[in-house]
């Protein structure tokens, strides 16, 4: 793993990115000498013509990370493969033959398009297939072993099940004197001898220390301190989620370790940027997006009686109450009762136009008006219900922390974690969110809103 700005990067993911882009700038150069016209010559066109490839090579990342090419999904099966690649090169091609009709010298066309689309989506096949094997190869992976056989080192075990343990090869589990154990005996290691002679017998590179009680004894601190000095890694449970899986586990935190850690960093510099990134992104997407709100506007009215707008309490940071905006979604009396709701699966309070602003996100559209007035972020925890909030905060522990910043109307929790739907959803959603709050940053921002983009291009996490 590669740390951005206190986020972390697989490497092999960064490997990947680097491989493709220069295939996609290879195969731009290639099907520009072999099926290309030649442009006019001259300083602008030789200028747009060294473009070309650069500006392909950048537009076709994207738009691949878009389908979920970048994330670990696609090596579920060949199909998930195939399916990802057909939807980003038809999206690509169809974007790029527009790009040729307005800017003819930027961008490829007619055959020296067609070309360049068909070697990359093949580069990209093979590319694939052949990282899968790479990745699954144990001589690339770093060896890790686990200390600890109880509860907390079963939930290494459910994230290797997940497919989560990227880049790790999970050696064992070495149990410390607890009588209970909670990961498979085939992976508990039955050795003697002193921790260092274990580490060296078994060319481990990482220590987890999944231990629950590290008091009276419980840890080895000087055989711990003895590989540590001998250029071993060593990581607490908490670490160890935060760099795999992007989350902090909240049976592994407490509030010594919380302000201990490195991040939960805040200040006026990081807030101008952050303002100035909101401002930006909104208007830019308000511009894209005025024909679909119009004719969102107009879809709901036409189909059912009541407000386009529906409005909302919300809590914000710090605790502020303020009024959400988002399209009316449900029929008008979907809470007769007074009662505030969990949304469902299939919702039956919901219209036919809401079902599909919901799952296109665009009922979202309207908490632009929130960022501009500054009571939201583009990018943050997502605001809930006062009568959820002093729910939630009562059964979850750390709950309000998701407060110190301004919500936001995506984040890290919304495109890592299914729609939330109970207090145990809300408890994962939290985890996310925890980890947002303590390595938030513009580079992860970034990260949000390509997940974001590959979120409703997909479909995923609707109701």
């Amino acid at each position: 793993m590669i740390r951005f700005f206190r986020h972390y990067v697989p490497l092999s993911i960064l490997l990947l990115v680097g491989l493709e882009f220069a295939l996609f700038y290879f195969a731009s150069l290639y099907a520009a000498s072999h099926f290309g016209v030649r442009p006019p010559f001259g300083p602008a066109h030789e200028l747009a013509d060294s473009l070309k490839p650069w500006l392909y090579s950048f537009l076709m990342t994207l738009i691949i990370a878009m389908f979920g090419l970048y994330d670990w999904e696609w090596t579920k099966g060949l199909r998930s493969l195939l399916v990802r690649v057909l939807g980003g090169f038809v999206l690509g091609l169809a974007l790029l033959a527009g790009g040729a009709r307005l800017l003819p010298g930027l961008f490829a066309q007619d055959q020296e398009l067609l070309g360049v689309i068909l070697l990359s989506a093949a580069g990209v096949l093979l590319t694939r297939l052949a990282f899968v094997q790479w990745d699954n190869a144990r001589a690339f992976k770093k060896r890790v072993l686990v200390l600890g056989t109880g509860s907390r080192a079963a939930k290494i075990e459910e994230m290797i099940a997940r497919g989560q343990a990227l880049g790790l090869n999970i050696v064992g589990y070495l149990p410390l004197g607890g009588s209970h154990h909670y990961v498979p005996h085939e992976r508990i290691l039955d050795e003697s001898g002193s921790l260092l002679d274990i580490v060296e017998r078994y060319g481990i590179e990482e220590i987890v220390v999944a231990v629950r009680e590290r008091r009276g004894g419980g840890l080895p601190i000087a055989e711990l301190l003895d590989c540590k000095l001998s250029g071993i890694r060593i990581l607490d449970l908490p670490a160890f989620f935060e760099r795999q899986t992007g989350i902090l586990p909240l049976e592994s935190v407490n509030a010594s370790w919380m302000i201990f850690s490195e991040g939960f960093h805040s200040g006026t510099a990081r807030d101008l940027v952050k303002r100035v990134f909101d401002l930006t992104v909104s208007a830019g997407l308000l511009l894209l997006t005025l024909p679909i709100i119009l004719v969102t506007a107009l879809a709901i009215k036409l189909e059912s009686r009541g407000p386009v707008f529906y409005t909302q309490e919300r809590v914000g940071q710090f605790g502020r109450p303020f009024t959400i905006y988002k399209f009316r979604s449900m029929f008008t009396d979907a809470e007769k009762d007074g009662l505030p709701q969990w949304a469902r699966l299939n919702d039956d309070r919901t219209t036919r136009v809401g079902r599909i602003i919901r799952r296109l996100r665009i009922d979202e559209l309207p908490q632009l008006i929130n960022v501009f007035l500054g009571q939201m972020s583009f990018v943050g925890p997502r605001p809930e219900r006062p009568y959820f909030v002093n729910e939630l905060s009562a059964q979850i522990p750390y709950y309000n922390a998701r407060h110190s910043l301004k919500p936001g109307i995506t984040g890290w929790a919304q495109v890592r974690f299914p729609y939330g739907a109970s207090v145990e959803d809300a408890i994962g959603k939290l985890q996310y969110d925890l980890y947002y709050v303590k390595n938030h940053s513009l580079f992860l921002d970034l990260m949000i809103l390509l997940q974001t983009a590959q979120v409703v291009v997909l479909g995923k996490g609707a109701r």
